[in-house]
């Protein structure tokens, strides 16, 4: 499939899922094993609306809970581990452009992102491509993360610093 019937097909089938109600979980988590080409599990949870740009590069674990209005452009790859918690409006960027002026509108860059166990990823915060959050971190609201979060740490601001280790 070509790049821009990718774009389309995810974005039919996010506008698809964005009419469903959140306690039709069984019609929801049916879309997005469509959209991402992988059954999802049972315990899998999401608030729409949602969006994507390709949806064929996200792969959810177990018990994970994405809330309302989260965005996953996924060109670089998404993984999602097991038991992650995502807040509202959460971006997940993948791709971008080249710095080059003369390449950048010819060029899209990619690297994946990947979000561990356990961790949480509060409302209206963004993660761009290349970035790996550890097991059991919190990503604060509104933070914008550009670098690899280690394990157990709370990370906040623009641009994310660690805040503090969690116990």
């Amino acid at each position: 499939m070509e790049f821009t019937e990718r774009v389309r097909r995810a974005i039919r089938l996010t506008e698809e899922l964005n009419t469903l109600r959140y306690g039709e979980q069984e019609a929801i988590r049916a879309g997005w094993s469509e959209l991402t080409g992988r059954t999802v599990d049972e315990t899998f949870h999401l608030i729409p609306p949602v969006y994507s740009d390709h949806g064929i590069n996200i792969r959810i674990g177990r018990n994970v809970f994405v809330n309302q209005g989260c965005r996953f452009n996924d060109i670089g790859g998404i993984e999602i581990g097991d038991d992650v918690m995502i807040g509202p409006g959460v971006s997940l960027i993948t791709s971008g452009h080249p710095v080059d002026p003369a390449q950048r509108r010819s060029g899209i860059t990619s690297a994946p992102i990947r979000i561990e166990r356990n961790a949480w990823i509060g409302a209206s915060a963004l993660i761009l491509q290349g970035v790996t959050v550890g097991a059991d971190a919190i990503v604060a609201a509104g933070a914008v993360v550009s670098r690899d979060v280690p394990a157990r740490t709370l990370v906040g601001g623009v641009p994310a610093t660690v805040l503090k280790m969690i116990d």
